[in-house]
């Protein structure tokens, strides 16, 4: 979209997408040449060219980035695989202003941090800005596989009949779907209810991080979109916690994310950061394999 918007309007040879180090934006072949990582690229290239990526929070290296050639940022407000890594409102404020400077589009990715994980109902919300391009998928669905990409009027306006399609793209039963979570997820006391248990749940998982430094650096992220990070090893965390039956996700820079369901219970909270509690215990009874 956003290169058939330049294309659109003259301007051809803008192509170019700046992403950042540590992104994930899916597993198609513009998306992982969108994050450029090793993990995510080794064993699928040539990549696809066009994308640029630039280090986390170093906006020296982002604005000299920016060319003649440039069509969009591309950016998650907070990111998942990264290691739950939100950006600050104020960077955010000033991605917008630099976008605007120099012409460009801002596209959000919001896969993970949309649909009220943050207690807002976008995560860019929190900023008190509009992108021109925004990708939500996953929690827009309640379960059911649907996706959206949102636009602006003017961002979209090369987006014409027959431009881009999609076999199931609209399909109705998806739809219906995605109105119905919509008409829960949008509600503002479901969305106050949301901040109110991620602070709780963040209070909470101090409890595990003070009583195993060993284990546990630091509770990260916003929201009920949080992390650990880790001293011992995050894939020995995961795994001591499906013996405590309680299931998380590692992520880069040694973190596990924590994911829960927005209609997460106060009970529910407090016996997952007990199991939780219970995994790092495990993780100290295997001192060989934590230092390792």
């Amino acid at each position: 979209m956003a290169r058939r918007h330049f294309f659109d309007a003259g301007q051809p040879e803008r192509v170019e997408i700046i992403a950042f180090e540590g992104a994930f934006h899916g597993r198609s072949s513009a998306a992982i040449a969108a994050a450029g990582t090793e993990k995510m690229t080794r064993g699928f290239g040539p990549l696809l060219p066009g994308f640029r990526q630039v280090p986390w929070g170093d906006n020296e290296a982002l604005e000299a980035a920016i060319s003649d050639t440039t069509a969009a940022i591309l950016i998650e407000p907070v990111q998942g695989e990264g290691g739950i890594r939100p950006l600050p409102d104020a960077c955010l404020r000033g991605l917008r202003a630099l976008c605007d400077q120099h012409g460009i589009l801002l596209i959000l990715d919001e896969v993970q941090c949309g649909m009220g994980r943050t207690g807002r109902l976008f995560a860019h919300e929190w900023a008190g800005i509009t992108p021109d391009i925004m990708m939500v998928a996953k929690g827009i669905g309640g379960g059911f596989p649907l996706g959206a990409v949102l636009a602006t009027e003017a961002a979209a306006s090369a987006m014409t009949a027959g431009t881009h399609g999609s076999t199931y793209g609209g399909n109705p039963l998806g739809c219906a779907v995605g109105c119905a979570v919509m008409d829960h997820i949008a509600d503002p006391e479901f969305l106050s209810e949301v901040r109110r248990k991620a602070g709780l749940l963040r209070q909470k998982l101090e409890g595990p991080v003070a009583g195993h430094p060993q284990v546990f650096e630091e509770v990260r992220g916003t929201g009920l979109m949080l992390g650990l990070k880790c001293r011992a090893p995050n894939a020995d965390v995961v795994t001591a916690g499906y013996d405590a039956l309680v299931i998380t996700v590692p992520a880069a820079d040694n973190v596990v994310r924590l994911l829960p369901p927005l209609t997460i219970s106060d009970d529910e909270i407090v016996e997952a950061i007990a199991r939780l509690d219970a995994a790092a215990t495990r993780v100290e009874s295997a001192p060989e394999k934590a230092s390792a």
